[in-house]
């Protein structure tokens, strides 16, 4: 199988709204409760890529198999070299090497772009597949926050993983 990454469109929208909403409906992942319709993803999108983020989708066999995009990991100026990423597969390709393409091309995106830290933050422990890729990529756990949020009826363990992206932290960045 062989899995092509490149930037988003707007004709993957839908795709990806299709994605996302597995991930709402019948998972905790997201923290969301109601699913975002098109124009919300669209608009989300748009709003990520205009502020200079990546945001990528692998496509396999013409169809899209999975999505991924960096984004602020906070708002206040000290943190504008740190993202955190979203990974997200169809459940049709789980397991098949896409969420390593996705993860690999997000990462060779935010270093290009000068990011010097990434962080992950997984909802719940039980995540397994998501903390194996991570881990596969050098990211190590930070923690794990107790009952931080609240879906399906149960309190959601949040875990924190972070890696260093090209100097990481042993350099000041060149833009500073």
């Amino acid at each position: 199988m062989t899995v092509h990454l490149r930037d988003a469109r707007d004709e993957d929208i839908v795709a990806i709204t299709a994605i996302y909403a597995v991930e709402v409906t019948d998972f905790v992942n997201t923290y969301e409760y109601e699913v975002p319709d098109a124009t919300e993803m669209q608009r989300r999108m748009h709003d990520i890529v205009g502020r200079g983020f990546p945001y990528i989708v692998a496509i396999v066999d013409g169809q899209v198999a999975g999505y991924a995009y960096a984004n602020t990991y906070r708002a206040r100026i000290a943190y504008q070299w740190t993202v955190e990423n979203s990974v997200y597969v169809d459940a049709a390709f789980q397991g098949r090497g896409v969420g390593t393409a996705l993860m690999q091309g997000l990462i060779d995106a935010c270093v290009a772009r000068g990011y010097r830290q990434m962080v992950a933050v997984i909802g719940e422990p039980s995540n397994t597949a998501s903390i194996k890729l991570h881990e596969r990529f050098g990211f190590h756990l930070v923690g794990v926050f107790r009952g931080l949020g609240r879906k399906h009826g149960r309190w959601l363990d949040t875990v924190q993983m972070q890696r260093a992206l090209g100097d990481g932290a042993d350099s000041a960045p060149s833009n500073e």
